[in-house]
């Protein structure tokens, strides 16, 4: 019975209502969440894809680009969640309204990172798989594989920010390692001055390198709060941005353009196997992938918890649950019919951002004391939110991320001053803006 007590009490409890003083952390604890967020094989295969089509150095200061704009934005968005304590879902509620929030909103980063779990875990699934057959004999099938690591990433999900954060303790020094070696190897091949030469084997214009960065960590931006809400002030969320997100992720750029450059290619199964030691190496892509896809469920759980307006208590069950639903997909091949709508979802995270950083540091100019939840749906809000959701996926120029959240920003401020400014319904104003 005490074990039990005792496990009940590791596990995580908040989902919706505000982190106590008490609770809140050091931002080194929550740049480690970002950090673990940010160390995964996509990240290392943006590097890949940028030094396909640009030299090192352009391919760098791109990847350097495209992460400053989104720590740019995961600050407003960070800073409003160590206000408030609040998760996404929870911190969309004065811009969305408290329906808005828990319906839409919650619907769509939940499914999206729900969804994503499912394909993090269907590679990990197959890659397991193949060391396992390659390199020690033995036979397991893929769907075995993706359940057995679903159900191991899941439970890391379920305990909650300390589960996290031990993890990644673990991954973070081991990737880490890792890259560093393939940068020392792939140097001291080829030298320097070799690979500052580098000719691509493609083209790709700097800013088509700075879209690519952006929307390799856009969700990540826009659900700061989830993890910012433990911050202990508007300080500590600002550095936990800045340090969890910017070095590591150009780190990982360039160890991975320069492995890419070594191996002639961006599929870093193969370039982990170039090193001279892929078991090793891709046991630790695995533990990579482990610390993104717990972050994933773990947002997840959080948007059911309000989608279905559960108790705080019910987040774990919550997070069971969505882990549990992407596990299946990816035990029954579903996701392969599944991505296409995933890539559209995934297309309405980013002006969430936009409309929420116009109501709290436009109309609200970053005050807390004036932040409140509506009631019902503000539609000028939602309204603000599909706007940047067609231009981000239907307009190509520049960066889909950064141009639906610009929209975003723009429809919410407009419309506030022409609708609510200019209304005499007392109705419509209530049902709108609660003041």
């Amino acid at each position: 019975m005490s074990h039990e007590r005792k496990k009940s009490k590791l596990i995580e409890k908040h989902a919706l209502e505000s982190i106590p003083d008490s609770e809140r952390k050091h931002w080194i604890s929550i740049a480690m969440i970002w950090i673990g967020a940010i160390i995964s094989v996509s990240s290392l295969m943006v590097g890949g894809v940028l030094v396909s089509g640009l030299p090192l150095l352009h391919a760098i200061l791109a990847g350097l680009t495209g992460y400053g704009i989104v720590v740019l934005y995961m600050t407003f968005q960070g800073i409003q969640g160590a206000d408030l304590g609040r998760p996404t879902v929870a911190s969309a509620s004065s811009a969305f309204g408290k329906k808005g929030a828990s319906f839409i909103i919650s619907f769509i980063i939940g499914v999206s990172v729900m969804g994503w779990f499912g394909v993090q875990t269907s590679i990990t699934g197959s890659a397991f798989s193949s060391i396992m057959k390659d390199w020690i004999g033995i036979n397991i099938p893929v769907q075995l594989s993706s359940a057995l690591w679903g159900i191991i990433m899941l439970t890391t999900a379920i305990y909650g920010y300390k589960a996290l954060a031990y993890l990644n303790y673990v991954a973070v020094p081991s990737l880490f390692i890792l890259s560093l070696y393939g940068i020392v190897t792939v140097i001291s091949k080829f030298g320097l001055s070799t690979l500052f030469n580098y000719t691509p084997s493609t083209s790709l214009s700097f800013w088509q390198g700075v879209a690519i960065t952006v929307g390799g960590f856009a969700v990540g931006g826009v659900i700061a709060p989830d993890y910012s809400r433990y911050a202990r002030d508007r300080k500590g969320a600002i550095l936990s941005s800045l340090f969890g997100v910017l070095p590591m992720g150009i780190f990982l750029l360039i160890a991975g353009a320069l492995m890419s450059i070594m191996a002639g290619t961006a599929d870093m199964t193969s370039v982990v196997s170039s090193l001279g030691f892929p078991f090793i190496g891709l046991l630790i892509l695995i533990l990579a992938t482990w610390t993104t896809n717990a972050v994933n469920a773990y947002s997840a759980g959080i948007a059911i918890t309000s989608m279905f307006q559960l108790k705080d208590e019910k987040r774990a069950m919550a997070t069971a649950i969505a882990g549990l639903i992407g596990t299946l997909l990816a035990v029954f091949g579903i996701m392969n019919h599944f991505v296409p709508f995933l890539i559209t979802l995934t297309s309405g995270i980013s002006p969430i951002a936009g409309v929420m950083i116009a109501d709290y540091w436009i109309k609200l100019k970053g005050n807390k004391e004036q932040w409140r939840e509506r009631e019902g749906i503000h539609w000028i809000g939602v309204i603000a939110w599909i706007s940047g959701f067609i231009v981000g996926y239907f307009i190509t120029f520049g960066s889909a991320p950064i141009n639906a959240i610009i929209t975003a920003m723009i429809v919410n401020v407009v419309f506030d001053k022409i609708f609510i400014k200019t209304s005499q319904n007392p109705e419509i104003v209530n049902t709108t803006q609660e003041q």
